[in-house]
Parts: structure tokens; C-alpha cells; sequence
């Protein structure tokens, strides 16, 4: 088969850069029978997924890159819908689009819908991201073959807009990150002017639920020398009390650092699509208290401390627990990420892939 992949979405230091950049690795290790091409569109950072593409050693992969800005994208796939992907990649079996723009195609067409946040929170998502996805689920639901989700509750979620339950394929993602050493925990925690211990918040705005988050943080200081780290550039105005340090963006050089020194990754999110921040605690030891709800709830698979976000007591008691079971939790949380893998992600989207010989 001659496979095409959007790869366009990697650049951007996001949840669904990584599985881009992550699937495409695997992709390239174990599959040396099929063919690929790698669709590029960046106006000015192309050199980084030119650089993306030079990492790939497998003669089967070849990349196409071009000067594309991604509100043309937008445009003219996902508004217009015109010019297929073909016309830049050649005749292809399989197309697999990103989350930003749905090209036309003549090929078995496969695509990753990670979240629906921006359909279902349109208040807050930026109106540009509300509309291009807007534009793209309707072309989705009508053309694409296939849709790779990561959790059932993404899917429900796909259900309920019209995409058909057969169309559908859950295929959970995994987490690369490694605990670190105390050095590199030192290290971070001095760059960031992080003194004592903490607990580890990821994002800043309402569906994050930061003002929960740090109203229950306000219970449970009381006698700790315990800071709340929130990383992630402000999405909504927060008024952060005593003790509070807001980051603004971090390097995925530095996450794996900030999820091992932490006592506790809180993340009572109002709604996720998967929730890759509870997979990467686990993986660096880092106990976790999340939602009770959506897919927080499904892929915590019992080893967080789960909490209704809607309420700080609760919030705050979940952290109280974390805190005093974390043996418990760790253990718990090692044995569900050590049955992820990008390998196994990899594998089972490449059998999506060669359902297009039953088409």
C-alpha cells in the first residue's frame, strides 16, 4: 500500500504533536512492507518538520513538504474542499489527516479525532480552531472511512455527532516519559524558582478547572511548605494566592522532571478526549487525582484518586488521599501504563490501514 500522512500537526508542542510524531516513529520501526508519504504544510517553521522527516531512516518513508500556512489549509480543504491531496502526494491507498484540515481524497481515508473540545466548549476554544473544526467534522462525517479515536469516550462523543459506530476504532495512545533523576529535578526546580515541595497542575483555563484547582489547593496547604505548579500560558484570568507558581509554556525537555518532583499531578478537568498528563504521571511515579468522570475516569483504570470536579471539598480530599495512599497509587499506576505502548498505538493503526483491501 502507498500510505499518506498529515503530518503537519507535530510542530505545535501539543498532546496530538506527540502522537503525530510518536505514530510516525513506530510507523517507520515496524513496518517496512508499505510505502509512505509524509504531508508537510508550514509557512515558517517547516525546517522543523523537515528535520522531523531526517530523523526517519526507513527508505519506505519519504516527506513532502510545502510553504502551506494552516489558515490556507483551513480554507480551502475544510471550507471549499477542493484539490485533493493526491494533486501534492500522488496516487495513494490510504490517507490519514490530521485534527486541523480534511483534505479530499480518492483513497481509504483514516483520521484521528483526539477531542471535540472546540465543538463541544466552542467558548473556550478561539473562534478560528472552533470554525475549522466545525468545517472539518462535517466533511468527517460524510467522507472519512475510518476514525481513530483514543478513548470510548471520545467515541460516544463522535456518536453523537453522526459519525457512524462501525466507522469507529479506539486505539489508546501511551506516555514516552521516563523518571528523571534528583539532579534534573534540582535543576528544573531552581529555573523555575520552585523551593520546597509541590503539587503539579497542567494547563490554565475553565475546562482545566483552575479555580477549583486552586481553591482546593488553598484547603490543603494550611502548615505545608507545599507550592501549586501550573504550567501552561493563561487561558482565562487567574488570581493566583501565596504559594501558586504560574510557569507559562515548558519544554518537553523539562515535563518528565516536573511530573517526577511532584507529589501529586492534579487534574480534576471538567472534560478531556483521552488525558495523556495522567498517563505521564504514572510513568514517572507521580500519584494522581482526577476527574470521576469522561475519559479521565476510563483510562485512570483505578489508580487515581478520583474526585467530582464541581466540588472543592472534594477536590481537596482526593489530594489528602493521594498524598497518604501514594505507594498504593504508584504501583497501580506502573502496571496500567506498562500495557500502553506507542508500538501497540502503531500496530493497531496500521491494521485500520489494511482494512482498505476489505473496503
Amino acid at each position: 500500500m502507498k500510505i499518506g500522512l498529515d503530518i503537519s500537526a507535530v510542530i505545535y508542542g501539543t498532546g496530538v504533536s506527540r502522537y503525530v510524531k510518536n505514530l510516525i516513529i513506530e510507523l517507520a520501526r515496524i513496518d517496512n512492507k508499505n510505502d509512505y508519504a509524509l504531508f508537510g504544510g508550514s509557512l515558517r517553521r517547516i525546517k522543523e518538520l523537515r528535520s522531523l522527516i531526517s530523523e526517519i531512516k526507513n527508505p519506505n518513508f519519504s516527506g513532502k513538504l510545502f510553504p502551506i500556512p494552516s489558515a490556507l489549509t483551513d480554507f480551502v480543504w475544510n471550507k471549499l474542499h477542493i484539490i485533493p491531496i493526491e494533486s501534492l502526494l500522488g496516487k495513494l491507498d490510504v490517507f490519514h489527516s490530521s485534527d486541523w484540515s480534511q483534505p479530499p481524497t480518492r483513497a481509504f481515508n483514516v483520521t484521528t479525532i483526539h477531542d471535540l473540545v472546540p465543538i463541544k466548549y466552542p467558548k473556550l476554544s478561539h473562534p478560528k480552531i472552533v470554525s475549522a473544526h466545525r468545517s472539518r467534522i462535517k466533511w468527517v462525517i460524510r467522507q472519512v472511512d475510518r476514525v481513530i479515536v483514543p478513548s470510548k469516550t471520545t467515541a460516544n462523543d463522535c456518536e453523537s455527532l453522526g459519525i457512524a459506530k462501525d466507522k469507529l476504532r479506539i486505539i489508546p495512545e501511551s506516555s514516552v516519559y521516563k523518571r528523571v533523576s534528583e539532579s534534573e529535578v534540582k535543576r528544573i526546580k531552581s529555573k523555575y524558582k520552585i523551593s520546597g515541595k509541590y503539587i503539579l497542575s497542567i494547563g490554565i483555563n475553565e475546562r482545566k478547572n483552575t479555580k477549583n484547582i486552586t481553591a482546593a489547593y488553598e484547603k490543603v496547604k494550611a502548615g505545608k511548605n507545599l507550592k501549586l505548579v501550573i504550567i501552561g500560558h493563561p487561558h482565562m484570568t487567574i488570581l493566583a494566592p501565596r504559594g501558586v507558581i504560574l510557569t507559562g509554556h515548558v519544554s518537553e525537555v523539562d515535563m518528565p522532571a516536573f511530573y517526577t518532583g511532584a507529589e501529586v499531578l492534579l487534574y480534576p478537568s471538567l472534560y478531556e478526549g483521552y488525558g495523556l498528563p495522567i498517563l505521564d504521571s504514572y510513568r514517572c511515579r507521580t500519584p494522581v487525582v482526577t476527574s470521576n468522570l469522561g475519559s479521565m475516569k476510563e483510562i485512570s483504570q483505578g489508580a487515581s484518586a478520583l474526585v467530582d470536579p464541581y466540588d472543592v471539598d472534594s477536590i481537596s480530599t482526593g489530594i489528602l488521599k493521594a498524598f497518604k495512599d501514594k505507594k498504593e497509587l504508584v504501583e497501580r499506576g506502573l502496571k496500567v501504563v506498562n500495557n500502553l505502548s506507542w508500538e501497540v498505538t502503531a500496530r493497531k493503526t496500521l491494521e485500520v490501514y489494511e482494512e482498505f483491501s476489505s473496503k
